[in-house]
């Protein structure tokens, strides 16, 4: 019986998204603060990577650096980006992919850890067609997910709910960050 109902819930599932009408299209109106804020003020990475003591950097390494996403999609939603101010993804150099790839790694182990979300979404947008909102510095994505997190508030009242401020998330994130590497600088 299970099996047969679990079967039905996939097929409802394949028949609502080939059925999807425009207006079936659920929104991110919260997001339009970041887009507005940042349109054509330069780069917000290299600002923030040029303070002495940054809220929102939780890392910085030789190369790349972490910090909390602003205009979060979730709680825990981190940016990795290189040092250097480049575009493209084939414009890495060696070791800048490789430390940005351990960021990676161990920023998915620290979230793990910390906020205990089910799963990540973790990407890059690369040019403004694919959503980018910051096009000339490139950086990863990695969004916390947790089962039922996307609800009726950002649709109805146009109100994203993040449970934790930003300020106590980057304490937190900054403290195991120095217990994993021994070279924080921020």
């Amino acid at each position: 019986m299970q099996k047969n109902c679990l079967k039905l819930k996939k097929l409802n599932i394949r028949y609502k998204i080939k059925s999807m009408r425009k207006n079936d299209i659920l929104w991110a109106p919260w997001r339009m603060g970041y887009i507005l804020k940042f349109k054509n003020k330069g780069c917000f990475l290299c600002e923030e990577i040029k303070l002495p003591k940054s809220k929102f950097i939780v890392y910085k390494g030789n190369f790349s650096f972490i910090i909390l996403n602003i205009f979060p999609y979730n709680n825990g939603h981190l940016m990795i980006a290189p040092m250097r101010h480049i575009k493209n993804l084939e414009e890495l150099e060696d070791k800048e992919f490789i430390e940005i790839t351990n960021l990676m790694k161990n920023s998915i182990k620290i979230l793990k850890k910390i906020l205990n979300p089910d799963g990540f979404n973790i990407g890059l947008n690369i040019g403004k067609i694919s959503g980018a909102g910051l096009e000339d510095h490139i950086h990863i994505h990695i969004v916390p997910r947790w089962s039922g997190d996307t609800n009726f508030m950002p649709v109805i009242s146009n109100t994203k709910v993040i449970p934790q401020s930003l300020n106590e998330l980057s304490k937190i994130l900054k403290k195991e960050f120095k217990k994993d590497f021994k070279n924080v600088h921020c």
